[in-house]
């Protein structure tokens, strides 16, 4: 999280006189920057969205006027909208609670709590859970990429082995032959000289074949 950059948050509530309260503790917490737009109806908060906003972290109310916050929820993700949620009520209804967290609400607050700083750590707090999640699933994905590379060049090395063992066995069978002849001393020179070839070969294939090539941070199964 950059802390250069402000945190955009989408307010839905109707509720002037709260808002007023939460951009004040926003305003002045711990010098964190708060970039807040505020909607009043759900009907508005979905157009809001449909135009593709930049926004870090929606805060529905549950009383709207044309709608209350768990339906306007569901309307958010049925648009694939794929942002962290806190949701407002004014009770404790735990029925409530456990039907917006079936839609992937990630914060659930009574309205009378969210006083001094308790309403900007908990955006905070969901920032920073959001990114790090994020910063996991790319190091996984770049870890699965590179296992798979690892993989496709393993699968290589042996094809490669396989395709080079065969023709020098044929070579060295044959220069075994050849050695049992009548030969010059030249010729023997050359056979002798192709035979601690094909050695040098051999060895280089057998180094090649048990290369490791696990990268050592890795995670172990």
């Amino acid at each position: 999280m950059d802390p250069s950059l402000p945190i955009r948050l989408l307010f839905v509530d109707d509720d002037v006189a709260y808002m007023a309260v939460a951009r004040h503790l926003l305003s002045k917490y711990q010098g964190a920057r708060f970039q807040v737009t505020w909607k009043q109806e759900g009907a508005a908060c979905l157009d809001f969205l449909a135009s593709s906003p930049a926004i870090d972290l929606i805060v529905v109310d549950y009383f709207l006027p044309d709608m209350n916050g768990l339906q306007l929820t569901r309307q958010i993700r049925e648009q694939h909208v794929d942002l962290p949620i806190i949701f407002l009520t004014s009770n404790r209804d735990f029925r409530l609670a456990i039907e917006v967290m079936k839609y992937g609400v990630e914060h659930y607050l009574i309205k009378d709590e969210t006083v001094d700083s308790v309403l900007p750590r908990t955006i905070l707090n969901i920032i920073e859970r959001i990114h790090l999640k994020r910063r996991i699933a790319e190091e996984r994905k770049s870890d699965l990429i590179a296992r798979k590379r690892t993989d496709a060049i393993k699968e290589l090395v042996v094809t490669v082995c396989h395709e080079f063992n065969n023709p020098l066995a044929a070579i060295k069978i044959s220069t075994d032959i050849l050695a049992r002849q009548a030969l010059s001393d030249e010729e023997s020179r050359l056979v002798h000289a192709i035979d601690e070839n094909i050695s040098l070969v051999e060895r280089e294939i057998s180094r090649l074949r048990d290369l490791n090539f696990e990268r050592p941070d890795f995670p172990r199964e």
